[in-house]
């Protein structure tokens, strides 16, 4: 009966040992450096309660603005939003090695980002190369990691206007979720660029010179494909609209829909920022710089969106906003105000329910769980 009785309660004690780590997820934040402030943050969050704990805080050279992490590699790669780095002109891109428990990292590697300015950066499907998107004079980049998962060379660089190089502004760049295509999109131009990827040589190239032209004053910023990747949504910062293009075999885009963002009401200046389909693929997700608001919209069968509403953001100037990997919470990193704010998803109508849960961030501008 004893003996019985110890194994009943060394297996209590670790079914809720279990439950008590599923019920957190790791968030990590990046952002802006004033004062030799330290610009990456770990928490934990709490799934059920919304709480989010503060484990780490971690130097990452100036304005580590946005990142990539590698689950398979415990690997950081940290853009730093700059224009001089390490005594070179050009932007940089700090790789950092991951360490679960302690929550902290260990700096690996610096490189020199070409023009400068860094402001996004994603991985191939393949995991072999980085795509580095910059702002100031409208280029892109690749690079070259090695078996390790450091990069290596830098094998690719495009600078979109030569003759006039601050009339372009790239400001994403990502592959389709079936790895086949890459595209940038060009918010000082007004366009996104396609392209094929040879994994051969790191090479970017322009797929019959595939350029989709979007309004003037538009300003294409972020985007996202639905799972399938037959549709993208493309949030534009300048006139605060969301369009919607199918996307055929080829990669070729076709435009179907475009709808504003904002509240009719509304009157002033607002530059959309950030965009994401919930977990369920049934509601989109936006957020409003200056109306300061996230907007929501419903996804129909067919991929168009219809406006379901929009919730205060919590704070001021939401950049960037994440969805937490249950499903249940939108956080929101409100740069000017320094706070991250807890949403509750409503599964019914994907609107947005406030928590009162704010926490202090320095200059929030890029949030990503790593669960």
């Amino acid at each position: 009966m004893r003996k019985y009785f110890l194994h009943f309660t060394k297996l209590i004690l670790i079914i809720l040992l279990f439950t008590s780590c599923r019920e957190k997820y790791r968030l990590f934040v990046g952002g802006y450096t004033r004062n030799q402030e330290k610009g990456l943050s770990v928490f934990d969050f709490n799934r059920k309660s919304g709480e989010m704990n503060l484990i780490s805080l971690s130097e990452v050279g100036p304005d580590p603005s946005y990142f990539y992490f590698s689950r398979e590699a415990s690997m950081l790669y940290a853009i730093n939003e700059v224009m001089e780095f390490k005594g070179g002109v050009g932007g940089g891109l700090t790789t950092l090695k991951y360490d679960d428990k302690s929550g902290l990292f260990e700096k690996l590697n610096e490189i020199l980002i070409p023009y400068g300015g860094p402001c996004y950066i994603s991985m191939s499907p393949d995991k072999e190369f980085l795509f580095v998107a910059s702002y100031p004079n409208g280029s892109v980049s690749v690079i070259k990691l090695d078996g390790n998962g450091i990069p290596e060379t830098i094998t690719d660089t495009i600078l979109y206007v030569k003759s006039t190089p601050d009339s372009s502004h790239a400001h994403m760049i990502l592959a389709d979720p079936l790895g086949e295509r890459v595209y940038v999109t060009d918010l000082g131009l007004d366009r996104i660029m396609i392209y094929d990827f040879d994994k051969s040589t790191g090479r970017l190239t322009n797929i019959n010179n595939s350029i989709v032209s979007l309004p003037t004053g538009s300003g294409p910023r972020h985007f996202t494909f639905n799972p399938t990747g037959t549709k993208l949504y493309v949030i534009c910062e300048l006139n605060s609209t969301i369009s919607v293009f199918d996307v055929d075999v080829t990669g070729g885009l076709r435009l179907v829909q475009t709808l504003s963002t904002l509240d009719e009401g509304f009157k002033g200046e607002s530059f959309c920022a950030d965009i994401h389909l919930g977990k369920d693929g049934h509601y989109l997700y936006g957020s409003n710089r200056g109306e300061n608001t996230i907007v929501v919209f419903r996804v129909g069968t067919d991929g168009r969106l219809d406006l379901a509403g929009r919730t205060s953001c919590g704070g001021d100037w939401p950049r960037n906003f994440v969805i937490d990997p249950s499903g249940k919470f939108l956080l929101v990193g409100n740069q000017r105000s320094d706070n991250i704010s807890v949403f509750k998803i409503d599964k019914t109508t994907g609107l947005l329910k406030a928590t009162e849960k704010h926490f202090e961030v320095n200059s929030p501008a890029c949030l990503k769980f790593i669960n």
